[in-house]
């Protein structure tokens, strides 16, 4: 079995959320939905779990980051410098906001937003040719 990533995140608004990833196509799992969660799919064994703040705090064991803070970047690779751009787009236009300058180096590529939460999000690009070794 192929290991799997979960990433748990606290959102203000559960249904924005979910509406902010569809945009950027990705699919639901209504099967893990409930009043305070709803699952994200990136890919097969890529999840990702929005909480509302009250279902969020059930998982807390201290303090949740301060708002306008960074914790974490999350970090997806692309298939082209096309689809990380196309996934930036589209994340402005659901709703997130620029977070970084894009970075290209003609071999590699990467931009980032924040989701409506504030959560980073980057996409990233490599020429496999390009890679050393």
């Amino acid at each position: 079995m192929a290991r799997m990533i979960f990433v748990n995140l606290p959102v203000a608004d559960k249904e924005r959320s979910k509406a902010f990833f569809t945009a950027l196509g990705f699919a639901l799992n209504p099967g893990f939905e409930d009043e305070g969660t709803a699952c994200v799919v990136l890919e097969e064994n890529i999840v990702v779990l929005v909480h509302t703040p009250e279902k969020w705090q059930q998982f807390l064991k201290g303090e949740p980051a301060p708002s306008g803070t960074v914790e974490v970047m999350l970090a997806l690779s692309a298939e082209s410098k096309d689809e990380a751009v196309q996934l930036k787009e589209r994340a402005l236009a659901a709703g997130g906001s620029a977070f970084a300058d894009d970075m290209d180096f003609g071999y590699m590529y990467g931009t980032s937003w924040r989701d409506p939460d504030g959560h980073v999000w980057e996409a990233s690009w490599m020429d496999p040719a390009a890679i050393p070794g």
